[in-house]
C-alpha cells in the first residue's frame, strides 16, 4: 500500500495535519474511531466519502511512522 497516494498535509487545512486526501478528515481522527471500538465497515457507512483504500493507507501511514520512532522505555508510554 502507498499510503502517499491517499494522505496529505497541507499547511491550510488542520493546521497542517495529516488527513486523507480530497477531505477534512484527519489520519488521528480516523484512528480514534478504531481506537473506540468503531468497525470497518461503521466508519465507512458514516463517512461515505472514504474507500477501504484510503483506510488501508491510514494504517500504513501509521506504520511508516511508528516504525521512525525510537521507543527507549515503553514503560513511559502512558
Amino acid at each position: 500500500m502507498n499510503w502517499k497516494e491517499c494522505i496529505a498535509a497541507d499547511d491550510s487545512v488542520l493546521a497542517g495535519k495529516p488527513i486523507i486526501k480530497g477531505t477534512r478528515l484527519s489520519v488521528d481522527f480516523i484512528l480514534s474511531l478504531f481506537a473506540e471500538g468503531w468497525t470497518e465497515q461503521q466508519v465507512l457507512d458514516n463517512y461515505p466519502q472514504l474507500s477501504i483504500n484510503d483506510l488501508k493507507a491510514v494504517f500504513a501511514f501509521a506504520q511508516v511512522c511508528l516504525a521512525e520512532e525510537e521507543y527507549v522505555a515503553l514503560g513511559k508510554l502512558g
